[in-house]
C-alpha cells in the first residue's frame, strides 16, 4: 500500500508557504508548517523525525524587506540562509530520504547577445550570466551544488504574482514604483504554477525546472491589464534602465527562461500552464471578481 503524503513547509509563515499551505489543505492533504531555521541541523532533523514527511517544501530563504537590496547590507546573513541553510535542509532531507521542492529563482539570468529580447529563452542547463545582485549570487551559486542531490527538485520562480495585492506580490511592487522599466520578463503566476509543483513533489520528480508561465511580459503590458480589469484609475510612468540604477542599490535581472522542459513534464500528468498574456488576464479577473482594488 502507498504510504500516505504528509508534507512539511519550510518557512511557514512566508507568503508563497501559506499558499502551499491553503492549496494542501484544500486537496485534503496532510501538511504541516515550520520556521526552524534551515542552518541549524540539529534542529532541522529533529523536526524532521518528529513530522516524519514524505515530502518537504522549502519555500524559506532571504529575499530581503523590501526588496533585494537589503542582501547587499547583510550577506552574512543572505548566504547563511540562502546558501548554507538550503544546502543543509537538502543534505538532512537526503539523509532520512525525504523528498525535497526548493523555490528557487529564474533570476539569475540578464538578456545577452545570444539571448536577446525576443529571442530564445534560458535553458536549465544554461550557466547563470547575472551577477547584478548579491541575492541573484548566492542563488546561481548554491543552485550549481544542490542539483547533485538525487533527492531533490528544484523550480526556478521570476516575478511571483498572486490573486491579490499582498506586498510581495511584484504587480504590487510595480504599480507602487514612481516609475517603472519597461522590458520583457517571465513571470510566475502562483495559481497557474503551485498546483504543478505538488504535482511534481508527488511524483518525485528532481532535477531543474524554469518554473514560469510560458512567454515573456512588459511591465507596460503588465500595468495595463491592471488598469483594465482591476483600477481603471491607475496611471505609470517609465524610466530607463540607466535611470534605475540611480535609485536601487543592487541590479535587477531581466530575461526570458524556456518552459520546455516543463510544458513537457505537466503534460505527462494532463496539467496546462497559460501562456503569460492569458495567465495575467485570467489573474487580474479573479482580482477583481473578489474586489480586489
Amino acid at each position: 500500500m502507498a504510504t500516505k503524503p504528509v508534507f512539511l513547509i519550510w518557512g511557514g509563515e512566508g507568503w508563497v508557504a501559506g499558499h502551499l499551505k491553503a492549496l494542501l489543505e484544500s486537496q485534503g492533504k496532510e501538511v504541516h508548517t515550520t520556521t526552524i531555521r534551515m542552518q541549524n541541523r540539529e534542529a532541522v532533523l529533529a523536526e524532521l523525525e518528529k513530522v516524519k514527511p514524505t515530502h518537504v517544501l522549502n519555500a524559506a530563504g532571504s529575499t530581503g524587506r523590501p526588496n533585494v537590496d537589503w542582501c547587499e547590507d547583510h550577506k552574512e546573513e543572505t548566504v547563511r540562509n540562502n546558501v548554507i541553510g538550503t544546502l543543509n535542509l537538502a543534505d538532512c532531507c537526503f539523509l532520512k530520504g525525504i523528498h525535497t521542492t526548493v523555490f528557487a529563482t529564474g533570476c539569475i539570468y540578464a538578456y545577452d547577445e545570444t539571448h536577446p529580447i525576443g529571442g530564445p529563452g534560458y535553458l536549465e542547463t544554461d550557466k547563470a550570466n547575472f551577477n547584478g545582485s548579491f541575492y541573484s549570487e548566492t542563488k546561481a551559486h548554491v543552485e550549481e551544488i544542490m542539483k547533485f542531490y538525487s533527492n531533490t527538485l528544484i523550480l526556478r520562480l521570476r516575478m511571483p504574482v498572486s490573486d491579490d495585492l499582498h506586498s510581495r506580490n511584484f504587480v504590487t511592487k510595480i504599480a507602487k514604483y514612481d516609475r517603472v522599466v519597461d522590458i520583457p520578463n517571465s513571470n510566475t503566476i502562483l495559481t497557474d504554477l503551485l498546483p504543478a509543483s505538488i504535482l511534481l513533489a508527488e511524483h518525485k520528480e528532481t532535477g531543474i525546472y524554469n518554473f514560469t508561465n510560458p512567454g515573456a511580459i512588459s511591465h507596460n503590458e503588465v500595468l495595463a491589464l491592471f488598469k483594465e480589469f482591476v483600477r481603471p484609475e491607475f496611471t505609470w510612468k517609465n524610466f530607463t534602465l540607466d535611470e534605475q540604477a540611480k535609485v536601487i542599490k543592487a541590479g535587477r535581472s531581466n530575461c526570458k527562461l524556456d518552459t520546455t522542459k516543463l510544458e513537457k513534464k505537466l503534460k505527462e500528468y494532463g496539467y496546462t500552464v497559460p501562456e503569460i498574456h492569458e495567465a495575467y488576464k485570467g489573474c487580474f479577473q479573479r482580482m477583481a471578481k473578489a474586489g480586489v482594488k
